[in-house]
C-alpha cells in the first residue's frame, strides 16, 4: 500500500483520476486512502456539495441575512489599531475561503479565488443616539453579494480611547461554526506577534478548501455515495412527515427566517444526573439529551415518526482540521415512539441510530435531499423542521492578550433557518441551553413553556428510565394545579357555529399527521382518520 501511496504522489490529476476508476472495480476507493493533493491550477473550480446547495439558496434569496455567520468581539485596553490590521490582512492571505467569490458559467457554479491584497481597515464611530448593540445588529443583517463579494466584512468601533468592538461577519458558504475558533485564535496570534515587534508565522496549511471540493466529488463518485446513501434512504424511507408542532399563528407561504432565541439555564447538579445516566446507559450526554428533545417533540405533536436535523463537523480528514471553510454536515435523526415504549428502550434506539449514523456521516445532506425528493413546500425546510445542536464546551469565554481584554458581543438579532432549534452547551457551572424559533409561528411565552416542560422531562428521565413515555410528567405542579382547578371553574357554552365533523375537518387542517386515536400499538393519525370516515 506504501508503494502505491509514494506512486500516486507523482501522478497528475488527470493520472490519478484514471488510476481511481481502475482501483474502484477492485472494491479500492483511492481517494479515501490517499491525502487529498493541492489542486494543480488556480482556476476557478467546482464547489463542495454543502456551496452548491448554499448557491442555489443565495441566487433565491439574495437579499436574506439567514445565512450570516456574526462574530462581534469587545476589545477593552490600549488597541493597536495597525496590528489588528495585519493581523486581518495575514489571516485573509493564508485562507482562500475569505477571498473566494462565485460564479455561474453554463449549468456549472464555480468558485474564483483572488490574489491576496493589501487590507484598509477602517475606524468608525456611533452615530447620534445609536448604542453598541444597535450598530451590531445592523451590521450582521447585511446581506452579502456571492458573485462580487468578499465574504467576510470586517469593522472596527470606536466606543471609548479604550475600548473597541470588532464585528466579523462572513457568510457560510466560506465558513462554520468550527472555523470561527480558528478565526479568533490566529488573529490574536497575529495581534500579539506585530505587538511585540515580531513576524506573523502560522504552521503552513497542506490544502485550500476548494482542494477539499475537488476532492469530496472524487472521492464520492469512486463508490462512497451510493455505500452511505443506501443506508440513509433504507432509515428514513420513502416518506418525509412533516413535524405539525401546534403553532400560535398559522405558517406563512414561505420563510422569512425571523426569529428570537430564549436561554435556557440548567443547574450543575441536574447535569450531573444526567451525566451520571448517561454514563450508566453506555450513552453520551448528545444522545441523551436529543432523546430529551425528541421526546419533547413526540409529546408537543403526538406524532411516532420524529426527526431532527443534527449539524456535525464533518471534518474527519486531517488536513481539514486548521481550515476556514464550510464543512459541517446536516444529518437526519429519526426516533420512532410507540404507545408502550419506555424510557430505557428509547435511549437504546437513540444509541444505535447515532452510531450507524456517524459511520455514515459523509453523504452531503443536498445529496439525500436530491435522493428522497421531499415534496417542496417554500415554507418548511426538506427533510426536518426542527434541528438540534450540541457543544462540549464553550466556545465564548474571555480572554486577556497583549494588554487587552476580549469579550464576545452577542447580537440580539437573530434568524431561525428552522421552526425551532434547540443549542446545549456543557459548562462547569451547568448546562447552558437556548431555543431558536421563528417568531412568524410562536410567541415568546409559548417557548418559555416548552423550555419549562422540557427541563420536566429531563428531571423525570433521570428519576426513572423504567418509566413510559407516555407516562413522563410535562407540566409542573403549578401548571397541572392551574389545568384541574382554574380551567375547570365554571360552565362555559360550546360554540355551535359549526357542526362536530366541520370541526374535526379543521383539525385535520391543522395537524393532519398528529396522532388522533391510540389503541394499544394502533396508531390512528388526523389524516388517516378523515379518509375512513
Amino acid at each position: 500500500m506504501q508503494q502505491l501511496l509514494d506512486s500516486v504522489k507523482s501522478l497528475s490529476a488527470r493520472e490519478r483520476k484514471a488510476l481511481a476508476v481502475l482501483l474502484k472495480r477492485q472494491g479500492v476507493n483511492l481517494y479515501g486512502v490517499t491525502p487529498i493533493f493541492p489542486r494543480e491550477t488556480h482556476e476557478p473550480s467546482a464547489l463542495s456539495f454543502a456551496q452548491q446547495r448554499q448557491w442555489i439558496l443565495w441566487q433565491l434569496e439574495p437579499h436574506s441575512a439567514a445565512y450570516n455567520i456574526p462574530l462581534a468581539l469587545r476589545l477593552r485596553g490600549p488597541l493597536n489599531v495597525e496590528a489588528l490590521r495585519r493581523s486581518i490582512e495575514a489571516l485573509i492571505e493564508r485562507h482562500e475561503t475569505l477571498r473566494t467569490t462565485f460564479e455561474q458559467q453554463g449549468d456549472e457554479a464555480l468558485q474564483v479565488v483572488h490574489p491576496a491584497s493589501a487590507f484598509v481597515l477602517s475606524v468608525e464611530r456611533l452615530a447620534d443616539g445609536q448604542s453598541v448593540q444597535d450598530y451590531v445588529d445592523h451590521e450582521v443583517q447585511q446581506p452579502f453579494d456571492l458573485q462580487h463579494g468578499p465574504l467576510l466584512r470586517v469593522r472596527l468601533l470606536h466606543v471609548a480611547d479604550d475600548e473597541h468592538v470588532l464585528v466579523l461577519t462572513q457568510h457560510h458558504i466560506v465558513s462554520d461554526g468550527w472555523s470561527m475558533p480558528i478565526m479568533v485564535e490566529e488573529l490574536l496570534q497575529g495581534y500579539q506577534a506585530v505587538s511585540q515587534g515580531r513576524e506573523i508565522h502560522h504552521e503552513p496549511l497542506p490544502i485550500q478548501y476548494a482542494d477539499y471540493a475537488i476532492w469530496q466529488r472524487n472521492w464520492l463518485e469512486m463508490g462512497e455515495q451510493a455505500r452511505q446513501l443506501d443506508y440513509w434512504t433504507t432509515q428514513l424511507g420513502d416518506q418525509s412527515p412533516v413535524l405539525e408542532l401546534p403553532t400560535d399563528r398559522p405558517r406563512p407561504a414561505t420563510r422569512n427566517h425571523h426569529g428570537a432565541r430564549l436561554n435556557i439555564e440548567l443547574d450543575a447538579a441536574l447535569l450531573d444526573n444526567l451525566k451520571a445516566l448517561a454514563r450508566q446507559h453506555g450513552i453520551t450526554l448528545f444522545m441523551l439529551l436529543l432523546a430529551s428533545f425528541q421526546t419533547l417533540l413526540h409529546r408537543y405533536s403526538g406524532q411516532s415518526d420524529v426527526r431532527v436535523g443534527v449539524p456535525i463537523a464533518n471534518r474527519n480528514r486531517s488536513e481539514t482540521e486548521r481550515l476556514i471553510g464550510f464543512f459541517v454536515n446536516t444529518q437526519v435523526l429519526k426516533a420512532e415512539f410507540t404507545a408502550d415504549i419506555t424510557v430505557l428502550e428509547l435511549l437504546q434506539q437513540i444509541r444505535h441510530t447515532a452510531v450507524q449514523a456517524q459511520a455514515h456521516q459523509d453523504l452531503p445532506f443536498e445529496q439525500l435531499v436530491e435522493a428522497l425528493q421531499p415534496e417542496r413546500d417554500p415554507s418548511r425546510s426538506p427533510l426536518f423542521q426542527v434541528a438540534y445542536n450540541h457543544q462540549t464546551e464553550a466556545r465564548h469565554e474571555a480572554r486577556e492578550l497583549a494588554g487587552l481584554r476580549l469579550d464576545y458581543q452577542v447580537s440580539d438579532k437573530h434568524t431561525a433557518q428552522f421552526d425551532l432549534t434547540l443549542d446545549t452547551c456543557e459548562r462547569q457551572d451547568g448546562l447552558g441551553a437556548s431555543l431558536i424559533y421563528a417568531t412568524d409561528l410562536f410567541d415568546a411565552a409559548t417557548i418559555e413553556r416548552m423550555a419549562d416542560h422540557w427541563r420536566n422531562l429531563l428531571q423525570a428521565m433521570t428519576a426513572d428510565v423504567q418509566q413510559r413515555i407516555a407516562d413522563l410528567p410535562l407540566l409542573s405542579a403549578a401548571e397541572r394545579e392551574a389545568t384541574l382547578q382554574g380551567w375547570n371553574a365554571g360552565l362555559n357554552v360550546y360554540p355551535t357555529a359549526q357542526c362536530a365533523q366541520q370541526r374535526f375537518e379543521a383539525q385535520v387542517t391543522k395537524t393532519p399527521q398528529a396522532v388522533a386515536l391510540s389503541l394499544g400499538a394502533e396508531q390512528l393519525t388526523y389524516e388517516r382518520l378523515n379518509r375512513r370516515a
